[in-house]
């Protein structure tokens, strides 16, 4: 079965929240309080949500930083199971009534 690519809250951002509310990256940014440069990564895919972003931008949309931190969360986590995948394979698990 063929994976589906990984996709960056910064995707998400852009295309769930930015182009259908007709917001530019210079906007939210100055709107929001922080360099045009951080959202332009974000959106580009370069730059992690931090717990400060998430919690501007959660303001801002009228979301929870929850949901942009999990965003990033699931994110992270997809990224590392696949470049990590073949190591953790090798991890014995943990046996309660092992000697």
């Amino acid at each position: 079965m063929e994976r589906l690519p990984n996709i960056h809250p910064g995707e998400i951002l852009q295309e769930e929240f930015l182009v259908p509310l007709n917001i530019t990256a210079y906007r939210l940014a100055k709107d929001i309080g922080i360099p045009q440069t951080r959202v332009s990564e974000i959106i580009k895919g370069n730059r992690r949500i931090t717990a400060d972003t998430a919690l501007r931008l959660s303001y801002y949309f009228g979301n929870s930083p929850k949901f942009w931190l999990g965003l990033q969360d699931d994110y992270d986590l997809e990224e590392e199971m696949t470049t990590k995948q073949k190591e953790l394979e090798t991890i014995k698990r943990f046996e309660k009534n092992a000697a």
